[in-house]
């Protein structure tokens, strides 16, 4: 299964899905699936995200928590489910305010595992 049919799988199957994308913490997007023309820019949305995510992981890590897994970010508007990959990746799921975000999650979860081993 290529990135891109991982990425579709989620976004096809979770309601409310905008946007899911594979990316780099520096910013660099790997691949990316969106379902319609929507009113946000999906690419400064994640890299904007990409440098938050940065500062959480680098909290976490001081922190000595263990490692991280998820972050959610929820506004009036979207809500964004980020499911680390490995130390150079993560894959963000981007939905409506309304979008099935339970699933969102279990789907982002569940396609890692096919995305990691593509990557490899």
């Amino acid at each position: 299964m290529s990135l891109k049919d991982a990425l579709n799988k989620i976004v096809q199957s979770v309601d409310g899905s905008l946007s899911a994308i594979i990316m780099a913490y520096d910013g660099i997007p790997i691949d990316e699936v969106s379902v319609e023309q929507s009113e946000f820019d999906m690419q400064l949305l994640s890299v904007e995200y990409a440098t938050v995510l940065k500062e959480i992981k680098r909290a976490v890590e001081i922190i000595k928590m263990g490692d991280l897994e998820e972050v959610s970010i929820s506004t009036t508007r979207t809500c964004l489910v980020v499911r680390v990959l490995n130390d150079d990746l993560f894959a963000a799921l981007i939905m409506s305010r309304d979008g099935n975000i339970g699933k969102g999650r279990y789907m982002l979860k569940l396609k890692s595992f096919e995305v990691l081993q593509e990557l490899s």
